[in-house]
Formats: structure tokens, sequence, C-alpha cells
């Protein structure tokens, strides 16, 4: 269900049910003369709303003003909004911090984005996952008062820990792409991949008769793209949120 849209009756149930919460996490950032400058958000989007027909989940509105950086492509003319890591993690500090206390227990924030770094990190995913972990302490902290960690009622966290029990993985930040579709989908910057996904997502986000405008080297393969592979590519996201995304 949209948040957006939810009445209060339907976010308790959601809440007593677990329903995985999910925020669609993203950039607005040039991908080529041929395609839209939300890819990285609407592959979020257009996955989890078809993820929403299979199975409950709560999606959030999509949040699309991540660190683009300017690395592609300077912003003039382009399209590409850059918001630094500094100014994203406060902000999603208080946006996890207020899920947490509606009462959800189940947050996950997925992006597209510069996610072939992930393990790493990069700006946003950064970002988000200190707000997470920042949130998550702020709110134990509020609900227990300060020593809650060593009290006595917390002498089985470790048994706890081993068999799962984790609060802190109330908040968690995913790749919508994860490492084991290396070598099986290609991954790109508004290449064939990427244009690709668009192309059986949101083609309307995709203009074929742009391709010759390219001049990048990582648009080379884009018209090459179709919305065949793209499918291909798709069905392997969809695995991977049916792992993440359980009550």
């Amino acid at each position: 269900m949209r948040y957006e849209l939810m009445l209060p009756h339907q976010i308790r149930k959601a809440i007593a049910q677990n329903w995985p919460v999910a925020l669609p996490l993203g950039v607005l950032e040039y991908h080529g003369e041929h395609m839209a400058v939300g890819m990285d958000t609407l592959a979020v989007i257009k996955t989890l709303e078809l993820f929403e027909k299979e199975s409950d989940i709560v999606i959030l509105p999509p949040f699309y003003y991540g660190a683009a950086s300017y690395a592609v492509a300077p912003p003039e003319g382009s399209g590409s909004v850059q918001v630094g890591g500094n100014q994203l993690a406060p902000f999603g500090e208080e946006l996890f911090y207020s899920l947490l206390r509606i009462g959800f227990r189940n947050i996950h924030a997925i992006i597209h984005h510069q996610t072939e770094n992930f393990s790493a990190g990069m700006p946003t995913d950064l970002a988000f996952k200190t707000a997470g972990r920042q949130a998550i302490f702020r709110f134990l902290e509020k609900q227990r008062g300060e020593g809650w960690w060593g009290s006595e009622t917390m002498a089985d966290y470790y048994a706890g820990h081993a068999a799962g029990e984790n609060f802190f993985n109330w908040v968690q930040v995913h790749p919508l792409m994860p490492v084991a579709m290396n070598g099986k989908y290609p991954f790109d910057h508004a290449g064939i991949g990427e244009t690709s996904l668009m192309l059986a997502l949101c083609p309307e986000a995709v203009d074929a008769a742009h391709f010759a405008d390219n001049k990048s080297w990582y648009t080379a393969s884009a018209a090459d793209a179709s919305a065949e592979l793209g499918q291909q590519g798709v069905a392997m996201i969809m695995d991977h949120l049916r792992t993440i995304l359980k009550a």
C-alpha cells in the first residue's frame, strides 16, 4: 500500500503484522540524452510496485534528492541534482526515527545509485545507513533510558543476536541489484543494462530517437537495449526483493 493513501486502521494492521516498509531511495542524475534523469529511483519504484502485487508492503513516498554528484556531467543543462551526504544524514535520521515512533520495525531503504560499490558505501547509501543506526540508538535510549544495553534485561542479548533477534535490523539499506547479479546482468550507467530496465519497467522514460545524440563512452551500448533483456533483470531483482522484504 502507498503510505500516503493509508488510513490509521491500515497503518495499525501493517504494524501488527510487521509488514515491510520500503523507501525508494535515489537521485536525479544525467543518464545520457535518451533517458530520464529519475532512472535510478524509477527502477526502485517500479519494481516495488510489482512486488506489491504479490505481497503485503508499505511503500513510502520516494526520495529522489540523493547525492548524485557531478561526476557524470556538470549540472548546467543536464539536470543532475546534488545534495551532499552531510545534508542527507540528518534528514534520514529524522525520517527513520519518526517511522520507529509510529511503530514500524521492518524498515528498508532500497537504492539504485553507485551500488556497484555498496559494500564499501557511497555518499547516499552511507548517509542513510548512518541515519538508520543513529535513529535506532536514539529511539532505544528514549524508550528504555540511558544504560539500556547494560541492564539485566539485556543479559540474553548475544544469545538472541545469534538467533537472529537484532533490533539494529529494524532499519536496513539495500541495493536494488544485489552482488549475486554481477556477471548475470549488465551493471552500467545509462548503457544497455539500465536502458533495458527502463524499457521493461517504465518505457516512457526512454526516447530511442535520441540514442544518436549520445557521445559518451558509458552510453555506447544503450542502443542495443531491449525490454526482453530488461525483463531478465527485473526477474532477478524481484527474487532479491522477495528475500529481503519479509514480514
